[in-house]
């Protein structure tokens, strides 16, 4: 049984629809155990034990969030050099354009030598106040569907051994 790994960390809820809408798309594939783990309490030990991650963060003042990023710092040199070439996704919320988000996780993945298995999805929501950025986030279901799409992709990849 292949297991996919999804990483996330969400403060007002755009960032964890998209967590649980990638677990459904993957969780539609038989043969592959989905685990869903919040930044907070995900550990090297998840993170070798998955054959494939998806990472799903929030952007935070044009960058990763600081959840995700501690995690990141937690386990780096835990996992450096032994997941090589694992497949991943990447899954931002963001309010302006995430690219800071983009940039970053792609280097944390280049230095694990992580392989992407698509591009990132960057759901954009516009919040550029205080009251919306901090308000709760209810996420269009097209970019939901997205999200599910990704999930099932890298679930049906680890199924048919491309990954």
């Amino acid at each position: 049984m292949k297991t996919l790994l999804i990483v996330w960390h969400s403060r007002t809820g755009g960032t964890e629809q998209m967590a649980k809408a990638c677990a459904r798309g993957a969780a539609a594939e038989p043969g592959v155990t989905v685990r869903q783990v919040p930044a907070a309490e995900a550990q090297a030990a998840d993170v070798l034990a998955a054959d494939a991650l998806v990472f799903a963060a929030p952007e935070n003042l044009a960058s990763l969030s600081g959840e995700m990023k501690e995690f990141f710092d937690r386990t780096c040199y835990d996992v450096l050099d032994r997941v090589a070439g694992r497949p991943y996704g990447l899954l931002v919320c963001a309010g302006s354009d995430g690219q800071g988000v983009v940039r970053q996780v792609s280097r944390i993945a280049t230095g694990w030598r992580l392989k992407p298995a698509a591009d990132p999805i960057v759901v954009i929501t516009g919040a550029q106040d205080g009251p919306s950025i901090w308000a709760p986030k209810t996420l269009a279901a097209d970019d939901l569907a997205r999200c599910a799409e990704l999930g099932q992709a890298l679930a049906a990849g680890l199924a048919l051994g491309i990954f």
